[in-house]
């Protein structure tokens, strides 16, 4: 357990100085922590496309699919949760309320009514009665948030504290809906709270998502047997693991966005600016709108930039329906590896 908690937090805080190279956190958050909330939402058979990811304008409410909005409303839950960390330094139930209010757009707030059960998916047999009355969720819930919070010297590790605190949010199952992707989202905001992690990029969904049978069969053998240590040594293989892959993308992402700033500055000087550089990386589908939006500049002036790189071959050109998209594809192939 020892050897793995090391190699964990070896792979993590390797993984945390080098998002500290990236110029802006924009870059990272609409690219690695959207494919984050890919990856969970996957879990919980939310299936969608990175084009449909990167095709979608959140902020103009228009979606490739229905899939992706839920994808992007993930992004947008986990942002909310985000800045509330960053900005108090602690959680409430309040905060986790609202990151579920927001992956599921409604407020039902705890679960109130009995009946709730985890079930086997293919034969229908339940698995597990989870905590019923609505008092006795209540005060899991406040037992739960004592411990997300609790960082005091002599704790336990804050890897370890996170697998345990992942088990317990699961087993009380506090909401109707969005229980998985909301206790997925904590794992990201405790390792910012304990200061493991500065953005909350780390790719751990994709983990779970390849180990799915694994990671129900552990949360269940703690409920049957207590197999804790099970559990937490699947949870540190996973920040293991998980740091390594997104700390090759974030390389990856870092090396092309010195390419390309030397390929703008020799072949298209007269447009280059490190906003626009950020552009391309902050957005793999970017398009006129983005351009204006970030740059703030003129349509004209932004269809100019853009085509002028299409032009230079730095994007690829696409039209999709009625929008003309430009595609960073180095990026784009570098997040789909």
């Amino acid at each position: 357990m020892l050897r793995q908690v090391a190699r964990a937090h070896r792979h993590l805080a390797e993984l945390k100085g080098a998002v500290a190279t990236i110029p802006t956190e924009n870059i990272l958050i609409d690219t690695l922590a959207l494919q984050e909330a890919k990856d969970s939402s996957a879990i919980e058979n939310i299936i969608t496309t990175d084009d449909e990811l990167f095709q979608t304008d959140s902020v103009a409410g228009e979606f490739a699919s229905l899939a992706a909005k839920e994808v992007h409303r993930y992004a947008y839950a986990l942002r909310v949760g985000f800045e509330r960390v960053r900005k108090q330094g602690f959680i409430r139930l309040d905060d986790i309320l609202a990151v579920q209010a927001a992956l599921e757009a409604n407020r039902p707030g705890l679960r109130k009514l009995p009946g709730t059960v985890l079930k086997n998916a293919e034969t229908g047999a339940v698995v597990y009665e989870l905590p019923q009355s609505a008092i006795e969720v209540s005060v899991l819930m406040d037992n739960f948030v004592t411990h997300l919070n609790r960082a005091e010297s002599g704790n336990l590790d804050p890897l370890v504290q996170m697998a345990i605190l992942h088990y317990q949010f699961e087993s009380i199952h506090p909401f109707y809906d969005g229980n998985g992707r909301t206790g997925r989202i904590l794992n990201l905001l405790h390792l910012v709270l304990n200061g493991l992690m500065d953005i909350p990029v780390l790719y751990l969904s994709r983990y779970i998502v390849r180990r799915k049978e694994d990671y129900y069969k552990g949360l269940q053998a703690v409920r049957d047997s207590g197999a804790i240590e099970a559990w937490i040594l699947y949870m540190l293989r996973g920040v293991e693991e998980t740091s390594i892959d997104t700390l090759r993308r974030v390389s990856g992402i870092r090396t092309l966005m010195q390419k390309t700033k030397e390929r703008l500055q020799v072949e298209l000087p007269k447009i280059y600016s490190q906003e626009l550089l950020n552009n391309l990386f902050r957005h793999p589908y970017t398009k006129i709108e983005f351009v204006q939006h970030d740059l703030s500049v003129s349509r004209p002036t932004a269809m100019k930039y853009l085509d002028a790189l299409a032009i230079a071959g730095i994007v690829r050109k696409v039209k999709i329906g009625r929008t003309n998209f430009y595609i960073n594809a180095p990026l784009f192939d570098l997040l789909g590896s």
